[in-house]
């Protein structure tokens, strides 16, 4: 998924005047240059498997009139939170993490406050999103049962405990071979990556181009009044409610434009945004026309119903190879995001704001940090035990990874706003009169998003679909503020260390004028 790639980004980031370096994994120069470079490629092309796997999560909240208008306007408000985080990026480009633009927006007075809930919350994103994408996976492989007619005790519907169960014994085995995938010699991960784009090169041509012929010539393309006016309430909510439960899918497919900011030397973010927006949105709208319609396609009764959509429009032995396509290009997936997040972890926890940050900040002889490693497997494998008890543990899942970025999207546009709106005015993105508005417009956006991805997804709410996410949330930050009240200021952070860093950028805007 586009949310994989964005933790590529700490592989990146260079020392700082200010702060200590956030990442000490060497890396050759031809081996940086190569992962910049592969890293960017994989931030375009990594939308096909986000854009399908969570279509039919839009086309439950709205139909696909909602998943149309919907995607457009998150474009539109990506681009002005990618804007937003750009102007500090830039300002601090070298400080190497979202949680250091947090702090630095907040001022001195607030930043160790705001820098340790944003890095808890991080850190739970990437360890999160590798639990979701390794159900996600497993809905892929499992969805072959009801293609080719194999009973299953209980059916095949997340009401069936034996169902989810399976689920999540499959899930487990993923995530066992995802994290097996970072212990090879690190000499050979520029061959995987490798290896992942080619895999995700193959996978969006083919939908591109064999998947519009198969549907040609079997059930037919949907009607541009389907596409572009059929709505439809598949979540039980209040009819506009339901809609907005569209965002769930467009929000989630656009979120981590920041890589970009951590990666190259120059903060490119909103570009990164806005390509990667207007891709998707193109591949959504031929999805759109692809799809049956959508009494057959919430009949077809699989976790995941694009697996029955490549049956039906190219034929149930063709469905087996674009199944093994997208899991071989999400278990890579899964892979790389923990390979990044990894170094995320270690960083954070070398500065002292996780707890047994001793051990987890360690490396090994090859200077890899395999105890982040293990730190990330044993949260990613209890997460997934919630696959057990909840119906909806894929959409929590889903949620649980992405509002810790959206709200610190949200609210590094607040601090700018409220704390340090007349600071950075280095930055190459400074954003002049156009600040506030734009402050304001990604405060409320991302705001909105936070309040989809924490609201449960079916109607009415009971104990088996509640949406735990807003509990995941709500324990990181209580995390966050308890391992902030406890370190102690010259352990991280200090408030002369963010002042320097707010001096340094006003004082480079003074001397430019």
């Amino acid at each position: 998924m586009a949310a994989g790639i964005r933790m590529f980004s700490l592989l990146f980031s260079r020392e700082n005047k200010v702060f200590r370096r956030i990442e000490i994994i060497p890396l050759e120069p031809e081996q940086r240059s190569y992962l910049r470079r592969e890293a960017s490629h994989f931030c375009a092309l990594n939308f096909i498997g986000g854009v399908r796997s969570f279509l039919f999560l839009g086309l439950l909240a709205g139909g696909p009139a909602a998943v149309w208008s919907s995607y457009v306007i998150t474009i539109v408000f990506m681009m002005i939170s990618a804007a937003v985080l750009a102007e500090i990026c830039s300002a601090l480009p070298l400080s190497g993490s979202i949680y250091i633009w947090a702090a630095e927006s907040a001022g001195p007075k607030y930043a160790r406050f705001f820098g340790f809930i944003v890095a808890w919350w991080s850190c739970t994103a990437w360890m999160t999103f590798s639990a979701g994408n390794c159900q996600t996976t497993a809905n892929y492989i499992v969805s072959q049962l009801p293609v080719w007619g194999i009973g299953f005790p209980g059916g095949t519907t997340n009401d069936n405990v034996k169902w989810r169960a399976l689920i999540w014994a499959v899930s487990e085995g993923l995530l066992v071979l995802s994290v097996a995938i970072n212990y090879l010699p690190p000499r050979l991960y520029s061959t995987v990556f490798r290896f992942t784009l080619f895999i995700m090169m193959l996978d969006f041509f083919l939908c591109l181009i064999w998947l519009p012929i198969g549907v040609s010539r079997t059930y037919g393309f949907r009607s541009a009044k389907d596409v572009f006016t059929l709505t439809y309430n598949g979540t039980g909510a209040p009819a506009g409610w339901n809609w907005i439960l569209s965002f769930l899918f467009t929000a989630g497919t656009l979120t981590g434009f920041d890589a970009s900011g951590h990666i190259a030397e120059e903060t490119k973010n909103a570009k990164i945004c806005s390509r990667t927006g207007v891709m998707g949105f193109i591949t959504c709208i031929l999805f759109l026309f692809c799809t049956p319609d959508l009494d057959t396609l919430f009949a077809l009764d699989a976790p995941q119903p694009f697996v029955q959509i490549y049956a039906l429009a190219l034929g149930k032995k063709a469905s087996i190879f674009m199944t093994i396509i997208a899991t071989i290009g999400l278990i890579l997936n899964t892979s790389i995001a923990i390979v990044a997040s990894s170094r995320l972890v270690f960083a954070v926890a070398r500065d002292g704001v996780l707890p047994m940050s001793h051990w987890i900040g360690r490396v090994d002889s090859e200077g890899q940090p395999k105890n982040a490693v293990t730190v990330i497997f044993i949260f990613a494998a209890a997460l997934l035990c919630t696959i057990l008890p909840s119906q909806v543990a894929f959409t929590s899942l889903i949620s649980a990874g992405g509002v810790p970025t959206i709200a610190a999207y949200g609210l590094i546009a607040l601090l700018r706003l409220t704390m340090t709106p007349n600071n950075f005015k280095s930055s190459y993105f400074y954003l002049g009169r156009y600040a506030k508005p734009f402050y304001v417009c990604a405060i409320l956006f991302n705001g909105l998003i936070v309040g989809v991805m924490l609201s449960p997804f079916e109607f009415p709410v009971t104990a088996d679909t509640f949406n735990f996410a807003c509990v995941i949330f709500g324990s990181i930050t209580l995390f966050g503020i308890i391992t902030w009240y406890f370190t102690p200021e010259e352990k991280w952070l200090r408030r002369e260390h963010v002042i320097q860093a707010i001096q340094a950028a006003d004082h480079e805007h003074v001397n430019d004028e």
